[in-house]
């Protein structure tokens, strides 16, 4: 029995997804980082084990209500752990925040600005003062009336929903109206109605085209249909819509995303005439601080912010509110995130950004005694953001907190106090804890993949650079914190792009679209999530699914059973288990949390029912073929050529730790951008292609950086273009070109510093990348 005061969480027996019955000690009070190649088991252990078990303690001491639940959400598989104190976790959450979401709501900055405005606001003579409420778009009190606080209305117009007008009614003028029935059931109404359905659009008079497209009116007249030879159709009621009100009830209402996205076509985005796009009513605009209003102060960088709030005198509520607001934005701006503004959108940020700042509102929490679990807080992030990282943790630390991280960054790596090393490879041949302690003594591991990188003693030979086949001009482009900036990228070589968070890498490369001159095909290899429920997965995403389908159809008991192709599909009825409707997982409701899902009670997570999965194939069901990883069911196919050479591109780029039926919402989006880039290698190349991939390393081991690189080599040698926005140092060495933008992040931005080789940007004077980029040059 350990004292309660056992320095140590010790976790015995882990057997968590692919972990081999794990025992770790881990010092509390430290910075712990978690490494290993991708796919080895360090989130398994940080996360699915320490993290699990953390929260499970957590519902337990909460509410018999809640412990019902708690046999569903499931226990990690783990023999004993103890030392466990109440864990926070941090994880680069893909979820899809709101359009409401903004950096303000993250981190609760929004909040002490309202009350700021609230009760120091200089208000017009005679105005009552207004609750905080008043000055948020995202309650009633506050939103502007007419675009309830959104700060754009969608309008439709006669240009957008008549494209056409030679057309008459009958003809199809009015585009926006549904197909099929429904329209020819709107055109018979109007018909009825006594409206000239066969005359040309344009020469119906204006009042008459007007009502028919923008009238609120639902009259309900009787319609004749015409008599078809071959049927008799009856006298009907129909009511009638307007195109408008038929687009903006589609839009708001449709569960489909096809029918939303048709709609969206006939309408225009304006800011809203009312509030001019602040999104507020008119009496919180009238209130005023340091002479700006409360939407003029939302839209500035935080550093301008800060600035602007610095040292203002003025009564006790004044200094008090806005040391508040300062001391709050401070950890956001160590954190290299000064350029975002507060109004700006959550799903705009990337997933690195959006961990920092919940690890900045952290900070501020003054929490002690708690086990923080990060989720590879560097990722996004620029080598010289990174140091600043460093010292956040520290604070996290000396707050009395143990920061256990999962990392693969080797500074932050080389910051530990701990260490503990996972692997020695991913899937079914990791799951062991090579080494657990200071970080000098991995040295002597051998085999740690990640020792060979931390220690390495020779540096890489350097690479014959390629000469450009040509030149594609880009620009001039002013967006964003870009101004008027053009750029050129060479042809038939590998480009990396650089620069500090929030430079202006990602909206540069964005104006690389359609096919430019010189290119044949444009692909870009987004991180956007591959699917966004448990149903979509690396099989089906692939096309891999519908091979093995017919697989276990084409077997004698299938065939014996009248089983098609459709039987082995778990997305519609008849071979999936009913209970969960072939997800695998039930969603469980808690009333004061986020739903979580827990596996389904009669499949098991199997998502088949019993009479599908008495058919096997070489000794599997396909469930069983769906939990193998790529790796394994490499071995498994390795005669059915269709599916071997899906396998096999999934192999080439890094990913044979994933298990073929893993469900899309729990891949990183790095790895979803390795699923597309394994896609892309997948379909022969015809032709010159230019790839753009934004930040294609992030979440891999400098051991898979390796493998990618190589398939990024490989386009390029093939005759392709590969342009990639990269932090990682050891990338932009090996490129051939380099654009650098800077120097700083935001309104200190968007500026190409250097552009060349890497040796000779490794050399530019302010640049901030040039000091990292030297140090890994050969």
């Amino acid at each position: 029995m350990h004292s309660p005061h056992d320095p140590y969480v010790r976790v015995r027996g882990a057997r968590e997804h692919n972990l081999k019955g794990v025992d770790v000690d881990i010092p509390r009070d430290v910075l712990a980082v978690f490494s290993g190649v991708s796919g080895s088991g360090k989130s398994s252990l940080a996360f699915g084990t320490i993290y699990a078990e953390a929260q499970r303690r957590y519902f337990e001491s909460v509410a018999p209500y809640a412990r019902r639940l708690i046999h569903q959400v499931g226990a990690p598989k783990v023999a004993e752990i103890s030392g466990l104190p109440p864990a926070v976790s941090l994880q680069q959450r893909r979820s899809a925040p709101t359009s409401r979401s903004s950096v303000g709501t993250v981190t609760s900055l929004s909040n002490s600005l309202r009350m700021l405005f609230s009760r120091a606001g200089d208000y017009p003579p005679g105005a009552e003062r207004l609750d905080s409420d008043a000055f948020s778009p995202n309650t009633a009190a506050g939103a502007c009336p007419e675009c309830h606080g959104l700060g754009r209305v969608h309008r439709t117009t006669e240009e957008s929903l008549v494209p056409d007008p030679s057309l008459s009614i009958r003809e199809g003028a009015i585009a926006a109206w549904p197909g099929a029935w429904q329209g020819k059931n709107l055109r018979d109404i109007l018909d009825a109605l006594g409206h000239e359905v066969d005359r040309p659009w344009r020469e119906l008079p204006a009042g008459e085209r007007e009502w028919i497209l923008f009238t609120d009116e639902q009259p309900v007249v009787t319609v004749h249909p015409v008599r078809d030879a071959d049927r008799i159709q009856r006298p009907y009621q129909g009511t009638y819509m307007s195109a408008r009100r038929y687009v903006m009830k589609t839009f708001s209402d449709s569960r489909s995303p096809a029918l939303r996205a048709k709609a969206e076509r006939f309408l225009t985005s304006a800011p809203c005439p009312v509030c001019g796009g602040s999104r507020l009513r008119p009496e919180a605009l009238a209130v005023t601080f340091a002479g700006r209003t409360i939407a003029e102060l939302v839209a500035l960088p935080l550093t301008e912010l800060d600035r602007l709030l610095g040292g203002r005198g003025g009564s006790e509520t004044v200094r008090v509110l806005t040391a508040d607001l300062s001391s709050r934005i401070a950890p956001v701006v160590e954190l290299g995130l000064g350029y975002l503004s507060l109004d700006r959108a959550t799903p705009t940020l990337s997933a690195g950004e959006l961990q920092r700042l919940r690890l900045a509102t952290q900070l501020r929490s003054g929490l002690f005694g708690v086990v923080y679990v990060l989720d590879e807080p560097s990722a996004g992030l620029h080598p010289a953001d990174t140091e600043a990282l460093l010292t956040v943790l520290e604070r996290l630390k000396a707050a009395g907190n143990s920061v256990f991280v999962v990392e693969h960054h080797l500074d932050v790596v080389r910051g530990a106090d701990w260490l503990v090393d996972v692997g020695p490879r991913a899937g079914e041949h990791g799951g062991e804890v090579l080494h657990s302690g200071p970080v000098a003594e991995l040295e002597g591991v051998a085999e740690s993949a990640t020792a060979r990188y931390l220690f390495a003693r020779e540096s890489q030979p350097g690479r014959q650079l390629r000469s450009p086949t040509g030149w594609l001009q880009v620009g001039p482009i002013t967006r964003h914190n870009l101004r008027a900036v053009t750029a050129g990228f060479p042809l038939g070589v590998l480009t990396a792009v650089t620069g500090v968070s929030g430079s202006g890498k990602s909206t540069l490369i964005g104006e690389i679209t359609e096919e430019p001159a010189g290119v044949g095909r444009l692909v870009s290899v987004d991180q956007k999530p591959i699917g966004r429920t448990p149903r979509s997965n690396l099989a089906t995403y692939t096309g891999l699914f519908d091979v093995v389908r017919k697989v276990f159809a084409a077997t004698g008991q299938a065939r014996e059973r009248g089983f098609g192709v459709g039987r082995f599909s778990f997305n519609v009825s008849g071979g999936r288990c009913e209970t969960c409707q072939g997800e695998g997982f039930v969603s469980v409701e808690l009333l004061f949390l986020p739903s979580t899902y827990a596996p389904c009670p009669d499949c098991g997570g199997a998502r088949y029912n019993p009479e599908t999965l008495e058919v096997t194939y070489r000794g599997r069901t396909i469930a069983e073929v769906l939990d193998l990883t790529v790796e394994g069911a490499a071995e498994f196919f390795a005669d059915t050529p269709a599916v071997a050479r899906s396998l096999g591109t999934l192999l080439d780029v890094g990913l044979g730790y994933l298990r073929l039926g893993q469900p899309a919402t729990e891949l990183s989006g790095g790895e979803a951008q390795r699923i597309k880039l394994a896609g892309e290698l997948q379909r022969g190349r015809r032709g010159h292609t230019l790839y753009l991939l934004d930040e294609p390393t992030t979440g891999l081991h400098p051991a898979d950086v390796e493998v990618l690189m190589r398939q990024l080599h490989g386009l390029v040698d093939a005759g392709h273009t590969v342009v990639v926005v990269e932090h990682d140092m050891t990338v932009v060495a090996d490129a051939d070109w380099v654009i650098d933008l800077g120097p700083g992040g935001g309104d200190r931005g968007g500026r190409i510093v250097a552009a060349g080789p890497p040796a000779e940007v490794a050399r530019a004077e302010g640049s901030v990348t040039a000091p990292y980029l030297s140090r890994s040059l050969p």
